[in-house]
């Protein structure tokens, strides 16, 4: 399957720059219409525009559109912040979106989901609640972690937060970040070369991503299991719907150069990653990275057994948002390095499983930089991008 919007005569990706006639809108140039939204001056592939959907929001995270229009966001506030909320844009029909407060008072919200009974499931430092949004103050209930008897995330470490996606089997995969960079002690010290990291020992083992089963009849969860290990970080978990196959996209360490001395920085090295999720799959970190490449601090650590990723991304990426869209895999670069401000799409197979063929659909986003964090797809056939460093809600379709 091959890449829909854009013509086989532009297969190579071309900038359409701003216009000089482009009025300032919140942090951003507009110049004309796209999709009945303001047009926000972006470069994009041919064949496609951003819309302006919403400004103003604080640290905005996941992203929901609704089949009414509706499309929901969680504010993170702020790192450490328990003031976060979660907040409806709600069209007009005239181009312009009002926001309707639904909850506050979260801690650091995340991912956004729509569960199976229809209700929407929201990741918090430490667990996950969910809400009816027809009365989201009454409704509020924590699922996972807070007052139920069912563990959460242990929410602690560099890695707390909580992405989270519903598989076809009803079940949810949910994030548990790691609580290092690589399992270095808090002191700085590197691991023992020998021993297993010791963060990512059961039963409350960090790097990995849990399975939670539920009993539908009573809504509740039951338990949970380890789905994945060996993943420092994974903000961006997607189901293809045809297949069942699970993607992760993997935000590979930090500052390895300062246990290679030969290196001059860390630009380059590890490669963040598109992996392929398997029940029971062990992934490598933090013992291994890119190709199953022993990492310094674990020289002659047995690398083989690992999966490896399916497609390396470039270092620093920093991947945190990931959506099937358009025939093929939409990724969005987070990182404020070189590589990131940008949103790529990949072609994929029968079974979802995308080819290293990336294109770019937005990129050289400077002045403001972009930061994309959440993308998902509506049932309109736009491709909505939650953006943190500006606070804005974006919309990617067709010109």
């Amino acid at each position: 399957m091959r890449f829909l919007l854009i013509s086989a005569v532009a297969a190579v990706v071309a900038a359409t720059g701003p216009s000089a006639s482009a009025e300032p809108r919140g942090p951003y140039s507009i110049s004309g219409s796209c999709g009945g939204l303001p047009k926000v001056a972006l470069h994009t592939a041919p064949g496609l525009c951003v819309g302006l959907v919403a400004t103003g929001l604080k640290f905005p995270r996941g992203v929901l559109p609704l089949k009414d229009g509706t499309v929901l966001v969680a504010e993170m506030i702020g790192w450490g912040a328990k003031s976060g909320r979660v907040t409806a844009l709600v069209p007009d029909g005239k181009g312009r979106y009002a926001k309707k407060p639904l909850l506050k008072g979260l801690k650091q919200p995340h991912g956004l989901a729509l569960g199976p009974d229809g209700k929407i499931y929201i990741g918090v430092v430490g667990g996950v609640k969910r809400f009816d949004r027809t009365d989201p103050e009454k409704t509020v209930e924590d699922v996972i972690g807070g007052k139920t008897t069912v563990k959460g995330p242990p929410g602690d470490g560099r890695h707390p937060l909580v992405s989270l996606i519903f598989t076809r089997h009803r079940t949810l995969l949910v994030n548990v970040g790691s609580v290092s960079d690589n399992c270095e002690h808090a002191n700085g010290d590197p691991p023992q070369a020998d021993q297993i990291c010791p963060e990512t020992r059961a039963p409350a083992g960090h790097g990995l991503v849990r399975e939670y089963e539920f009993d539908w009849s009573t809504g509740k969860a039951k338990g949970w299991t380890v789905f994945a290990e060996g993943l420092r970080n994974s903000l961006a978990l997607a189901e293809f719907p045809g297949s069942g196959l699970i993607l992760q996209v993997e935000n590979a360490r930090d500052n390895i150069n300062d246990v290679m001395p030969e290196l001059e920085n860390d630009e380059a090295l590890p490669p963040d990653e598109i992996n392929v999720l398997e029940p029971g799959g062990r992934y490598g970190w933090p013992y291994c990275y890119g190709a199953n490449i022993p990492s310094p601090e674990y020289l002659h650590w047995n690398c083989t057994g690992y999966h490896p990723p399916l497609i390396p991304l470039p270092a620093h990426a920093a991947p945190i948002g990931m959506a099937y869209w358009n025939g093929g895999l939409a990724v969005g670069y987070h990182g404020y390095r070189k590589a990131g401000h940008r949103i790529v799409w990949f072609p994929i197979d029968g079974d979802g499983k995308p080819e290293n063929q990336p294109k770019e659909l937005v990129f050289d986003w400077e002045n403001p930089d972009g930061a994309p964090t959440d993308i998902k797809a509506g049932s309109d056939g736009a491709l909505y991008v939650t953006e943190d460093h500006n606070g804005t809600v974006l919309r990617l379709v067709a010109e």
